[in-house]
């Protein structure tokens, strides 16, 4: 899915901040979007339009993130909660932009992992090195998928009602290995956080609040430390 011998530039969640990814955009590198398009920032329509004519041209493509799954499940009129912020993402898609967002995230990989690199929106597993990404489910995720849509979750919530999340996966991570994530803003200077495991890997995680009051980062990736199969 990502072209060999290509530059990359790794994108954290944009969240609706077309004008940040219209920035990142702008690059010769193939982009890769780490997921969670849409919800909470100002012009989500905006933002899947910058990603669809990246992927018509051939530039990048994204990840599926737990709000880009919820949205398409909406779309394809699951029954499920929707919060407002997913109502108001829903309202502000005009008929043939949500017919194509369906379409795009029903195809979306859940993961990209070769012998170096590993691209996840919410938390890897080792499993993902061996794995193909599974087909958008009929119902729910599997763990494999929930992982990789959610991070590490404990089943319980934090004190401001969001579920509790463990970034304890980072210590699975392979030595010579760097999984870019998305999902958990981790950064406590606005910056990229990145982390050494157990093992040896390095996790980067690219999450610095765009559309919730933060901005986008990304990291561009030389063709020679690209994808090693």
């Amino acid at each position: 899915m990502i072209p060999a011998g290509r530059a990359l530039r790794i994108v954290g969640d944009v969240h609706g901040d077309s004008g940040a990814f219209a920035i990142a955009a702008e690059t010769d590198a193939f982009l890769v979007q780490l997921g969670d398009l849409v919800d909470d920032g100002p012009d989500t329509p905006g933002a899947l339009r910058i990603m669809f004519r990246l992927i018509d041209e051939g530039r990048g493509l994204f990840l599926l993130g737990n709000h880009d799954f919820k949205l398409a499940r909406a779309l394809r009129g699951d029954q499920i909660f929707r919060p407002p912020h997913l109502e108001q993402t829903m309202a502000a898609l005009a008929p043939g932009l949500a017919e194509r967002a369906l379409f795009e995230f029903l195809r979306a990989p859940a993961w990209i992992a070769s012998k170096n690199l590993c691209f996840v929106h919410g938390g890897f597993h080792p499993a993902m090195l061996t794995e193909p990404p599974p087909p958008f489910p009929i119902k729910r995720p599997d763990a494999l998928l929930a992982r990789a849509l959610y991070g590490q979750t404990t089943g319980r919530v934090t004190g401001a009602g969001k579920p509790e999340r463990l970034i304890t996966w980072v210590d699975t991570v392979p030595d010579g290995m760097t999984v870019y994530c998305g999902h958990d803003r981790r950064s406590t200077d606005d910056r990229p956080y990145t982390r050494r495991g157990k093992l040896g890997g390095t996790t980067v995680f690219l999450d610095t609040g765009a559309g919730k009051g933060g901005h986008l980062s990304w990291i561009d990736i030389r063709k020679e430390e690209a994808l090693k199969q």
